[in-house]
């Protein structure tokens, strides 16, 4: 059996950067502790936009520029960048909410082996819930849960929603 752990977009401009918060903030050290105990193959997904973010639809929704590639708002926090190079993990750029290209990662590195995935990261509400949905409607049979406290949301109650959409979708929230 193959053990996934998907750590969602933990970047600084997320952490603390153009939309930082303090409950992001203050689960860096349990999703590095997280990673450092992980017994099994680890993907991060980064968050990914360019110059031009101010035109697209998420820039006319959200005006606010985030992870644009190559700057430092687009780095891993360092704390968690430090975890995760210890312990090795493949990168997964992604240019909307949800990785299209993760479930078909996790089925190739997965081979004929039967899977479990775990998720943690941010922001719970956007990005975490748009992963763990993809990935529970590619692989419906897999066992897949969230760990809440190595997540944050965008405001504690938008965090407790995601978590209860998941939940109703029958991922575990642990």
């Amino acid at each position: 059996m193959k053990h996934f752990l998907i750590v969602v977009d933990m970047q600084k401009d997320f952490v603390d950067g153009a939309l930082g918060t303090k409950e992001a903030v203050a689960i860096v050290p349990d999703v590095a502790e997280k990673i450092a105990d992980f017994e099994g193959e680890i993907f991060a997904t980064f968050d990914t936009h360019f110059g031009n973010y101010m035109q697209t639809a998420e820039g006319k929704k959200l005006p606010v520029p985030h992870c644009i590639k190559g700057t430092g708002g687009w780095a891993l926090d360092k704390t968690v960048a430090a975890a995760l190079e210890k312990k090795g993990y493949t990168p997964v750029e992604k240019l909307t909410f949800g990785s299209v290209d993760l479930p078909a990662m996790l089925k190739e590195a997965a081979g004929d082996e039967d899977f479990t995935i775990e998720l943690i990261g941010l922001c719970t509400d956007i990005c975490v819930v748009s992963n763990a949905l993809l990935l529970k409607a590619s692989f419906p049979e897999v066992g897949i849960a969230v760990d809440s406290a190595c997540c944050a949301g965008v405001t504690p109650e938008k965090h407790m929603a995601a978590l209860e959409t998941m939940r109703s979708c029958q991922i575990e929230v642990k």
